[in-house]
């Protein structure tokens, strides 16, 4: 269990979803910290979690061995230039699109930060989050960022942080685009006949299903597809569609573009 004291800058949802995590995983609710200017998201938190809270930014972080930032990326430039000492403390980043060298520029200091993408079904402790340690975190500071993390679903370090723009690619905007294809499903369930709501209900029930599925049996999906995919059958009819109209190639062309983005950001909010 962590023993650390945890210090949260910015006390939105990704950071809520983390905290609720923490908590359900025994850590004591003493041990975090929150500073979040808004008044009324304080007074939330507290009620909520029980937790300490201020609108001071340095008061919560000198009490504290490990920082979260969990701000919009064009914020941290300025929340984190204005931290005066954190030598010592590790750093986690989850914001998109800043990269440890502009963190560590900006603080003037050796920090030790790791970098963290975190996806939206955190905030139902099912996300998929990427990792990536810069030379001066250590052993058992990896450790504590993974326990973190994973406190909202599973983890998976890099060695490069530059993978990181393929991890936002896949997994960060991954649920948008299973999103889409999930409201193309329902929309042509319903235009096929079927109520919108028994549309929904089969969509939503189905993604899940196969997502179980790909999960518990250790096999690749391409195997799991073949299974369900009878030859002359209605499946095999649906697939050869979707394969006719380049489906694999316009996920790459997608990825690549999401990427190649999250590039762009990193070039310009880490000036």
């Amino acid at each position: 269990m962590l023993k650390e004291k945890i210090c949260f800058i910015g006390g939105g949802n990704m950071a809520r979803s983390l905290i609720g995590g923490l908590l359900a995983s025994d850590v004591a609710a003493d041990s975090i910290y929150v500073a979040e200017p808004d008044e009324t998201h304080r007074q939330q938190l507290q009620i909520d979690f029980g937790i300490h809270t201020s609108a001071e930014n340095q008061a919560m972080v000198s009490q504290c061995e490990v920082i979260v930032f969990a701000v919009k990326p064009q914020l941290m430039k300025e929340v984190v230039s204005g931290l005066q000492s954190v030598e010592g403390k590790l750093l986690i980043s989850i914001a998109a699109g800043i990269t440890s060298a502009a963190i560590g520029n900006w603080l003037d200091a050796d920090a030790a930060i790791v970098r963290s993408m975190p996806n939206t079904p955190a905030l139902v402790r099912s996300g998929a989050t990427g990792l990536f340690a810069n030379p001066h975190v250590s052993a058992d500071q990896r450790e504590i960022a993974e326990s973190i993390m994973r406190a909202v679903g599973m983890t998976l370090w890099v060695d490069k942080e530059e993978l990181l723009d393929a991890v936002t690619a896949l997994s960060g905007s991954g649920p948008a685009y299973l999103f889409l294809v999930m409201e193309a499903m329902e929309q042509a369930g319903i235009k096929l006949g079927l109520n919108p709501d028994d549309a929904r209900l089969l969509t939503v029930q189905t993604a899940f299903g196969a997502s179980k599925l790909a999960l518990e049996i250790e096999e690749d999906p391409a195997v799991l597809r073949e299974r369900v995919t009878s030859p002359g059958g209605t499946t095999e009819q649906a697939v050869k569609t979707l394969q006719d109209q380049q489906l694999e190639a316009i996920f790459l062309q997608a990825l690549t573009a999401a990427r190649d983005r999250a590039r762009e950001l990193s070039e310009q909010l880490g000036k």
